[in-house]
């Protein structure tokens, strides 16, 4: 039997007296009858025990004894009889002691706690909440006596007993409870309810809102006469008068029973919940075991669909006899439904039986008994009474059964009221609800409260993945009947067919919406609809007239409005898919924190194993924990789930955001490059696959989308960008993609080498593009010397030797245009560079060609007459010949006679030279326009005999002249310098200036004396300083 509770036992059967109340102590059961005798029994526990007889005390009152209860301080029973409270010791019961103040009693409560006494105040603590207030604990007990118009209040501190108290009342109290220890809540009528102060003395009326229209139908508005012709229930004196019906919930509440309606009250009298109790008829008695509230409802007054078990009657027909209905006191719900006598699969019983809460609110699982008889005169005088025991399931079975109904909320309300002591892993079981009950929030739609229960409890990325569809979550998506397995609930059962409905107690957290419900719309927590009106029923009576009416034209109104319109069917899906961005969102840059404390950055992913490396059931067991409790393993597939998920989620609901996800991140690529490819968002790939180090692919990619564009530019740009940014780690991805560029464009391809953003080796990068062209390669190397500013002898002698092989190739090849423009470029290299090695490059060159470059080759070895004469008698270039002695001449150096060896090479020919003829005129102007750089004697010396004086004349005279001149000139201008200098210089200082007493300033004509003086040229006058100006003037205009 699903519920809190096991099905009810007997524990006696046949008694033929009428109980009228009973009281549990331990293992005892007292019950009282109508004929004032009690009844001792014990039971033990287990549906195989029934009760035993100990004792009884015949005629313990001359009356019916109406109410029970054991006062432990005073070892006594406080028994309720002729409208007087009696004690009888135990278990003696003898001699009995009258509570004479008490006379004209209807009802008492008895409650017990511990409290704290200090010299101002009695500080009460709760069981669940203890004091923290300081002073002496101590054991209070309090019984409370309704009598007319007032309550009497005995009380017992540590067992001795305290002064009675009187508070007068405007009623007489008919059912009382303790709310607290110093507030009790009572009720003097069916629907009229107050609270007093055993402190202040004062009462405060009940305030309850007015009932729901929903209530309208029950039975609870048409008197207790409409159960006329039911059986004979009324006649067995069974609850003939109806009575207020009021139970303590815990230390500060209370259910009272007004009509149909139950409503939690507090210690100030009002509503404490906004939810209230609906019952289908008034209750006839109410009783509690914590934390469950048992009511007994009239015969006919519940649904047979509601009833557990086997049912033979049709399914819109009521049952006709009582019914115990259990409730939850923490949310108000039914939670188990129960007929008397109970359903039997074996032999289910057609008697119907009336039945009577008779003990007192008990306190944590005690057992809870009730009484039935049948209804029908006959079989209730053959049968007798029946006594049945209510046996809580252990709190751990309760809460897996709410578990298993997918009653989350119930379960861990039950659980939070419960202490640590009483479950074994409290906080375990919480953390597991709460994940629970996020899974059922997200199939009903609420998913803001779905993710907001995930983050806080660290749910594993890929579970909360998993519950969304495979565009989404990939190869992680299971089906919703496995949600709750997944989170450690319970495996779904095999579809069944039950004859009845489910109970009550299921309709919380049923796992899938009803037939014909949106998916994803929020279940009530209520009490569950009642069934249909049946025909002949008791409501199907009442649903008459004005009622009827009013019902009809309100059904024709809202089935018109609905015809017309028809709200817009919420788009849930896409609902959810930003709510999980908003998960995704928070956990990323935690997890990126966490990694970051393992040194760990999104920059490796591609160093990690992919994702789909591990399978699936691993990456669902990833614990449910903190990111700090994490290995750095699980921490890298948590960051992996996270990007893959958010990843796609962008590309559905905002594909603009994926260009930064995709440059940095751990994203999985494999799930999601279909995805982009399919959504043409090529770019985004690109960015995908750089920040992976997928270069081959985003090269692939871009040679594709290449294909598309027709300008060249346009065309090849985006490769030699994404070549550019690769570092030299990715050196043959580079010379590998860059090929087809060059075959494209040299110009546009040779940037990929020249970019700032990543500096390639050099040698390298050579190499490569010397085997694709050596022209490319010098022009590589040529950058790196004028930009670069490269000076190494290896790079230098390797541009002079492409410029050679170039030179030879295309001389070769008949390219006379392409051979200038090599031998041009060599001979500029070699003559105006200094970092190669000459010997090398000059041992390379050709015996019989490229004259001029080994002159200057020559010329860098100091060879200069070698040079020489390879200008003078190879290429008879002799301009360029004397250009070479002006490059090289410097005075005072070994080339200071460059010009004389030029001389010797045109005066003395070698074997090889031309004529003599042919080189006597060069040789003369060298002569004339060189003079100076030329030794007069060597020269002399050189000069062959046929050379006449005429034709050296000028030579000569220089030669003979100019060295004399120079001299004396200088020694005569140094000579007349020195004496200016000294003649001015005697001038200067023969000329003086005397000032005396008498001597007049010649401009304002008063005295000198110690004033400050100017001195003018060329007479030597002498002022005032002052006046120094105003006779310079008068000086010019005089001398004008």
């Amino acid at each position: 039997m699903a519920g809190p509770f096991h099905p009810p036992h007997a524990v006696l059967e046949g008694f033929k007296e009428r109980p009228e109340a009973l009281a549990v102590q331990g293992d005892r059961l007292y019950i009282g009858t109508s004929a004032g005798s009690l009844h001792i029994y014990t039971v033990a526990d287990g549906p195989d025990h029934p009760a035993e007889l100990l004792e009884t005390k015949k005629s313990l009152c001359r009356r019916s004894i109406d109410q029970i209860a054991y006062v432990k301080d005073v070892n006594s029973l406080a028994v309720l009889s002729e409208a007087q409270v009696t004690l009888f010791p135990y278990p003696t019961f003898s001699p009995p002691t009258p509570l004479v103040k008490t006379k004209g009693a209807l009802c008492f409560a008895l409650n017990t706690a511990v409290e704290y006494q200090t010299p101002d105040i009695a500080t009460p603590a709760s069981p669940t909440t203890p004091s923290k207030g300081k002073g002496v604990p101590a054991v209070v007990t309090r019984l409370a006596v309704g009598c007319r118009r007032k309550i009497v209040l005995y009380s017992w501190k540590d067992g001795e007993p305290q002064d009675v108290q009187e508070i007068t009342l405007a009623h007489s109290p008919r059912a009382m409870v303790f709310v607290s220890s110093e507030v009790l809540c009572w009720g003097h009528t069916p629907t009229d309810y107050s609270l007093t102060s055993l402190r202040t003395s004062t009462t405060v009326d009940v305030t309850t809102p007015i009932p729901t229209a929903s209530s309208s139908g029950s039975i609870g508005t048409m008197g207790m006469g409409a159960l006329s012709g039911l059986g004979g229930y009324m006649t067995l004196g069974l609850g003939a008068k109806a009575k207020p019906c009021v139970v303590g919930l815990n230390d500060d509440e209370a259910l009272i029973a007004k009509d149909n309606n139950g409503f939690v009250v507090g210690g100030d009298g009002k509503p404490t919940r906004s939810e209230n109790i609906d019952w289908p008829a008034p209750p006839e008695e109410l009783a509690l075991v914590k934390p469950y509230v048992f009511a007994v409802l009239p015969p006919g007054s519940v649904p047979s669909s509601q009833i557990e078990g086997p049912s033979t009657a049709a399914p819109s027909s009521f049952v006709n006899s009582s019914v115990i209905e259990i409730r939850s006191s923490l949310s108000l719900s039914p939670v188990q439904t129960i007929p008397f006598p109970p359903v039997s699969a074996a032999a289910p019983s057609t008697t119907a039986h009336a039945v009577r809460l008779l003990t007192p609110s008990p306190s944590y699982k005690s057992p809870l008994f009730v009484v039935s008889i049948p209804t029908d005169r006959t079989a209730a005088a053959a049968s007798g009474h029946t006594i049945w025991r209510f046996s809580m399931k252990p709190w751990n079975r309760q809460i897996d059964e709410l578990v298993e109904t997918g009653s989350y909320t119930a379960a861990l309300a039950l659980l939070d009221s419960l202490d640590a002591a009483l479950i074994a892993d409290k906080e375990r079981k919480q953390q597991q609800i709460r994940a629970l009950q996020a899974v059922d929030n997200f199939r009903n739609a609420k998913y803001d409260d779905a993710i907001n229960a995930f983050l806080e409890l660290n749910i594993n990325p890929a579970k909360v993945v998993a519950l969304y569809p495979e565009t989404i979550s990939g190869r992680l998506a299971i089906p919703q009947e496995e949600w709750i397995p997944l989170f450690g609930g319970p495996k779904p059962k095999p579809p069944e067919r039950p004859s009845t409905p489910q109970p009550a107690a299921a309709a919380e957290g049923a796992g899938s919406p009803k037939p014909g419900e949106a998916q994803g719309t929020p279940k009530s927590v209520e009490s569950p609809p009642r069934a249909p009106t049946p025909q002949g029923s008791i409501r199907g009576v009442l649903r008459t007239g004005l009622e009827s009416i009013v019902g009809a034209a309100k059904d024709d109104d809202a089935a018109s409005i609905r015809s017309v319109r028809r709200p817009p069917k919420p788009d849930n899906f896409h609902r959810s898919v930003e709510v999980l961005m908003r998960y995704l969102s928070d956990r990323r840059p935690k997890i990126a924190g966490a990694l970051a404390q393992v040194h760990i950055t999104s920059a490796q992913s591609h160093e990690m194993p992919i994702l789909s490396a591990t399978s699936k059931e691993d990456l669902l067991a990833l614990p449910d924990a903190p990111l700090a409790a994490l290995t750095p393993e699980e921490l890298v597939r948590f960051a992996q789930i996270v990007d893959t998920a958010l990843f796609k989620s962008y590309l559905l609901v905002r594909p603009g955001l994926l260009g930064p996800l995709c440059r940095v991140g751990w994203c999985e690529v494999s799930e999601v490059e279909e995805l982009l490819r399919e959504r043409e968002k090529y770019q985004e790939m690109i960015y995908l696959y750089n920040g992976r180090k997928m270069h081959d692919k985003a090269l692939s990619l871009l040679r594709q989308l290449s294909e598309k564009e027709t300008d060249m530019r346009d065309k090849l740009m985006p490769t030699v960008n994404y070549l550019q940014r690769l570092g030299p780690e990715h050196l043959d991805q580079i010379f590998e993609h860059s090929r087809w560029v060059f075959e494209q464009d040299r110009d546009i391809a040779f940037e990929i080498f020249t970019s700032e953003e990543a500096e390639l080796p050099k040698e390298p990068v050579a190499d490569f593009l010397e085997r694709l062209d050596p022209a490319i390669c010098a022009r590589f190397i040529e950058y790196l010397i004028s930009e670069r500013g490269e000076t190494s002898q290896a790079f230098h002698d390797r541009l002079a030797e492409l410029y050679l092989r170039m030179t030879v190739s295309a001389k070769k090849r008949g390219d006379n245009e392409g051979r200038k423009q090599a031998y041009e470029k060599l001979l500029h290299f070699i003559d105006t560079t200094e970092y190669y090695s000459a010997d090398r490059l000059f041992g390379l060159l050709p015996p019989e060609d490229l004259f001029e470059a080994k002159a200057i080759l020559l010329g860098r070895l100091g060879r200069h007459d070698s040079a020489l004469e390879v200008y003078a008698y190879r290429l008879q270039d002799f301009q360029k010949a004397e250009e070479y002695c002006k490059r090289v001449y410097k005075p005072n150096s070994p080339t200071a006679t460059v010009f004389l060896t030029l001389l010797r090479t045109y005066l003395l020919p070698g074997p090889s030279a031309p004529s003599a003829a042919d080189l006597l005129p060069p040789a003369l102007e060298l002569i004339s326009r060189h003079s100076p750089r030329l030794d007069p004697v060597a020269t002399l010396q050189l000069l062959p005999p046929l050379v006449t004086a005429q034709d050296v004349r000028a030579f000569l005279l220089e030669s003979l002249r100019a060295p004399v001149f120079d001299t004396r000139v200088v020694r005569n201008v140094t000579k007349a310098r020195e004496d200016q200098v000294a003649r001015r210089l005697m001038v200067l200082q023969s000329k003086r200036v005397r000032i005396t007493d008498s001597r007049i300033c010649p401009q304002c004509h008063k005295r000198l004396g110690g004033s400050v003086i100017a001195v003018h040229a060329p007479h030597g006058e002498v002022t005032h300083y002052q006046c120094r100006e105003a006779f310079s003037r008068k000086l010019k205009e005089g001398r004008a």
